[in-house]
């Protein structure tokens, strides 16, 4: 995380040090190639936006948070396999109940115009229908499931969590294949409290989904 510089922060920050040591004009004049398309410091820090996200290549899987562009490599086949399994047993219960809507990735949550997400699986109720768009959901949907990998595993459990108790998603599952265990996180006076953690041979049952419970060595 770039950290911003602050008062007492600035004596000691390398930019200081730059600046005492070879004057403001000099730097100003090696930096001027830099800008000389008509770039400015505060365009190298403006967020992007979703307008922006959306001129990126289909082929690539692209996510937005907090303005910064992030990719993701394919996913491995143990992240493919847990997902279908996962989509056939939540699919089957939300459908013959008429409980909403399921969706796998990659399909965009927009929670801000500087934030938008693309969760393995993800689920709106029949209540909230109205956040779903021909192009996309707009806003949080009720349960989002993230299966971790080795680049998105940080990610998954710092950034988007924080995104996702921040902007209302009601109950969050982290699934780690390599442990075999899925963390239920849900959603209490506006950030996330463990519901539990739930290993191969245990059942998961979901607070969101009454009545919904699967052994997860069904998933795994």
């Amino acid at each position: 995380m770039v950290r911003s510089l602050r008062g007492p922060d600035l004596p000691h920050s390398p930019i200081s040090f730059i600046l005492a040591t070879f004057g403001t004009d000099q730097v100003l004049c090696a930096l001027a190639p830099c800008f000389a398309g008509g770039t400015t410091m505060l365009d190298l820090q403006t967020k992007l936006t979703y307008a922006d996200y959306l001129k990126t290549a289909d082929d690539e899987r692209y996510e937005l948070l907090d303005g910064k562009l992030v990719t993701s490599p394919s996913p491995r086949e143990i992240h493919q396999y847990i997902l279908g399994r996962l989509f056939l047993r939540l699919g089957a219960f939300i459908y013959g109940r008429n409980l909403g809507r399921i969706y796998c990735s990659p399909f965009d949550v927009v929670l801000s115009e500087t934030d938008v997400v693309r969760p393995d699986l993800l689920f709106v109720s029949s209540a909230r229908a109205s956040i779903l768009t021909a192009d996309n959901v707009q806003g949080a949907p009720d349960l989002a499931v993230e299966i971790l990998s080795p680049v998105t595993a940080e990610r998954d459990g710092t950034i988007k969590l924080d995104l996702y108790a921040r902007y209302g998603v009601r109950e969050y599952w982290i699934v780690d294949p390599d442990a075999s265990t899925i963390l239920l996180l849900r959603r209490v006076r506006g950030r996330f409290e463990v519901g539990g953690i739930y290993g191969a041979e245990q059942s998961l049952r979901s607070p969101t989904l009454r009545g919904f419970s699967i052994v997860l060595e069904e998933v795994f």
